[in-house]
């Protein structure tokens, strides 16, 4: 044993397991009449977030909640689903935050799945909420958010309690629950279960907390920014920004349903400076109608991350004066893992070089250890050559504990030491990495790997394609060949022939859609397209 190891142990005062939790007590202490968050009408400052979010956490401490039990809530974007990224856990619980956009069946899943013992709730998903809870074996404490400002006139009690008078018999003097241990779980947040039940994947406070750290540096957020929830707060704890803001002395404007118009009009309003989307929110505010535009009159940062967004979008958004920066990440991960970090050797690109180079998803976030593009036969990294095809791995603070009841799925998942993502990329010679597809959507045609967002991407560049997804369709020569559904800019017509000659000006012959079909594309409440369904779709046409 050497020197450094003498005397020098673990104790009260030099170690204090880390917690996001800590940021907002910090900042209330620090910032108490600065306004937190604002919803409509609705405006509280630091202290009154803190005092609310106390009282509340009380509250639940007083009927029963306490360390290791799951509070759920069912909620859109608005200040009582912020609250409970606090007020939840300050009791020890967890937070479980579930996807608006389920069914009842998968709902009333995930409330038995993750053993519920009370389920906050938003009179909008009563409905859905009453059908889950007929299917469970146990009584569950039910209290209803009465949002106001919202039109559900025909939306009654269903609760035991409301979310005012349930805060108000908390104490005010409540002093709330550290963690004993940084590995100590903070919230469960399931995937979106695409292929059978979702998978309950659990965070710990100190992942949660060196991802808000490693956000604010990786988007060089500054202090007091104006942040527009965008992003469902449900979806990977919204990227962990309900904790990063608070961090910042940032204000947090709700939105609570995606409406492009309006996050003009909350942009002018609010000087809004900061805002993630998923690519499909892009499309829509790249789209929208000039009359539902406002000139921006200052520099609005966006984040995007989900399925890879064609290069045209960066170019489309720029020239409304949005600054995009890509990233990627998973549920499984906290968020995001990876972004496009800027270098100033590509200023001197050409326009369309520079979206190409944004289009990639690019090299490690501020916290993460180590993500590499892998051949997972051998657990190797690839050639830094651009075209070796290997799925991206990860490990770090910022990989979940695992999954919630299911060792079997934990243990595969994170087989040799890293986190498997199931996403096939390359790693170009300057070290950043860049997605090919995940390893379902890559389509074998005739025994050649084909790319579908190779496909998407040429797609998107055609000026009547507003949204492209590429799947396989079963084909008797070739085993499968490249279906392409289209969701057309409005008031711009194409055909599928023209599409399919714009393609064959580009791409080769065997990666040329074979059909395209024009539809609303399905997807997920963060935008997502849903390809499962395009799949179904694409067979039935044999």
């Amino acid at each position: 044993m050497n020197d450094y190891n003498k005397n020098l142990e673990k104790n009260n005062a030099n170690f204090v397991p880390l917690t996001p939790i800590t940021f907002l007590e910090r900042t209330k202490d620090i910032y108490p009449n600065y306004e937190s968050v604002i919803y409509k009408k609705r405006v509280y400052t630091w202290k009154q977030t803190y005092d609310r979010c106390i009282r509340f956490a009380s509250a639940l401490e007083k009927h029963g909640i306490k360390l290791g039990d799951t509070v759920s809530i069912i909620a859109p974007n608005i200040p009582e689903l912020f609250e409970a990224h606090y007020s939840v856990p300050m009791t020890g619980a967890v937070l479980n935050a579930i996807n608006t956009r389920l069914d009842s069946k998968t709902v009333g899943y995930i409330l038995n799945h993750g053993d519920a013992k009370a389920l906050i709730v938003d009179r909008q998903f009563h409905d859905v909420v009453k059908k889950a809870i007929e299917g469970l074996n146990k009584k569950i404490l039910i209290i209803d958010i009465d949002d106001k400002q919202a039109d559900l006139k025909d939306a009654g009690k269903f609760g035991r309690f409301e979310y005012e008078s349930f805060l108000n018999e908390g104490d005010i003097n409540y002093v709330w629950k550290r963690p004993k241990d940084e590995w100590q779980a903070i919230s469960l947040n399931y995937t979106s279960g695409t292929t059978g039940n979702p998978k309950g994947v659990v965070y710990h406070h100190r992942g949660s907390y060196l991802m808000s750290t490693g956000s604010a540096v990786a988007w060089n957020m500054p202090n007091r920014l104006n942040f527009l929830t965008v992003v469902p707060m449900f979806h990977c704890n919204g990227w962990g920004y309900p904790w990063t803001i608070p961090m910042l002395n940032g204000k947090t404007i709700c939105l609570r349903v995606i409406d492009i118009k309006k996050i003009f009009e909350l942009i002018e309003k609010h000087k809004i400076t900061h805002f993630g989307g998923a690519p499909i929110v892009l499309n829509m505010i790249t789209g929208a109608a000039e009359s539902d535009r406002k000139k921006l009159n200052h520099k609005v940062y966006v984040l995007t991350a989900g399925a890879p967004p064609p290069s045209i979008i960066f170019k489309k958004m720029e020239a409304l004066g949005f600054e995009v920066m890509h990233v990627y990440g998973l549920t499984e991960t906290y968020g995001h893992i990876l972004q496009c970090a800027w270098n100033d050797e590509w200023n001197s690109y050409d326009e369309d070089k520079k979206n190409e180079i944004k289009a990639r998803q690019g090299v490690r976030y501020p916290n993460t250890e180590d993500a590499m593009v892998m051949d997972p036969k051998i657990m190797k990294p690839v050639p830094r050559d651009g075209k070796t095809i290997g799925e991206i791995m990860i490990r770090g603070n910022i990989v979940m504990k695992g999954y919630f009841k299911d060792k079997e799925a934990t243990e595969k998942a994170m087989s040799h030491g890293w986190f498997h993502s199931g996403d096939l990329a390359v790693t170009n010679p300057d070290g950043y990495i860049k997605i090919k597809d995940r390893s379902k959507d890559i389509i074998i045609s005739g025994g050649e790997n084909i790319s579908s967002i190779e496909i998407e991407n040429t797609l998107a560049k055609h000026p009547s394609v507003s949204i492209a997804a590429v799947v396989a369709k079963p084909d008797e020569k070739w085993g499968e060949v490249p279906c392409a559904f289209i969701e057309k800019v409005k008031d711009k017509n194409t055909t599928e022939k023209e599409l399919i000659d714009f393609c064959k000006e580009t791409l080769a012959g065997f990666k040329v859609p074979k059909k395209i079909e024009f539809c609303e594309l399905p997807k997920t409440s963060t935008g997502k397209i849903q390809k499962f369904e395009l799949r179904k779709k694409a067979k039935e046409q044999t």
